[in-house]
């Protein structure tokens, strides 16, 4: 019975389980990396999130640098956050700049030249477990400079949409009442017509009652026009108080009980 020939291993690629060889390093974490995030319950789980153990957290997630002096410290059995070896060093490493336990810790990515001499590069935070990378500040500007470019776009196009609508409908009143004006043409025979039915029936009609007459001592009101005839007539003289014929009549005149 013929069997499926195996495919021999490579010696040249060795085995670190038996030859020694050290796995191969993952890629150092690109600059932009702001779209993912990181998490494992199974460690939140087991360890307690704190200042002591939050880099090693740190360490699993993708954002982390294993080329970094941290790492260097770790093999040697050294805190990876000890201040008094990084600052010994230089490249790249992660300091803990910020610190709410245990919910919020920020790492501060930064390159040492020299004791006093660090350029910083990316930041990270842990919020309540799970680890994200801060934008860049131009990143930041760019997305609140575009947002707020749409919506003053979107105020223009709606303000433009207004405006023409209501140009849209002044123009059509405007065509209706031409055409309304045109339509309601004036018959000067009807107009005639209706003069010469009004003229008659008031003709017809009796004439008005004249007015009932004023009671006896009654003064009627002036008038502006009365008062600047009797102005002009008697510039000087003073005129006296109308009389009420029912108040003012007199001692004589009233009833004795």
């Amino acid at each position: 019975m013929a069997t499926t020939p195996m495919v021999p291993p490579n010696p040249a690629a060795g085995n670190p389980n038996f030859d020694g060889n050290q796995p191969a390093a993952p890629p150092p974490p690109g600059t932009d990396m702001t779209g993912i995030c990181f998490r494992d319950q199974l460690w939140l789980n087991t360890y307690p999130l704190d200042r002591n153990f939050v880099f090693d957290y740190f360490a699993l997630s993708p954002f982390y640098d294993w080329t970094c002096n941290n790492e260097q410290l770790r093999l040697r059995s050294i805190h990876p956050l000890d201040i008094s070896h990084l600052s010994k060093m230089t490249g790249t490493e992660y300091t803990l700049s910020e610190v709410m336990e245990p919910h919020l810790f920020v790492f501060r990515k930064q390159k040492r030249d020299g004791p006093e001499k660090v350029t910083p590069m990316l930041t990270y935070y842990v919020l309540d477990g799970s680890i994200y990378q801060a934008p860049q500040l131009c990143n930041v500007f760019a997305a609140r400079v575009g947002r707020a470019l749409y919506h003053i776009s979107k105020a223009f196009t709606t303000a433009a949409s207004k405006l023409e609508k209501i140009g849209y409908d002044a123009e059509n009143e405007s065509a209706a009442f031409e055409s309304k004006v045109g339509k309601e043409t004036i018959n000067f025979k009807e107009v005639k017509r209706v003069d010469h039915i009004l003229a008659s029936l008031q003709r017809k009609l009796p004439p008005a009652p004249p007015p009932p007459p004023f009671p006896e001592g009654y003064a009627p009101p002036v008038t502006a026009e009365g008062e600047r005839v009797s102005e002009a007539q008697q510039p000087e003289e003073s005129q006296l108080p109308p009389v009420d014929p029912i108040i003012d009549q007199g001692p004589s005149k009233r009833m004795k009980l």
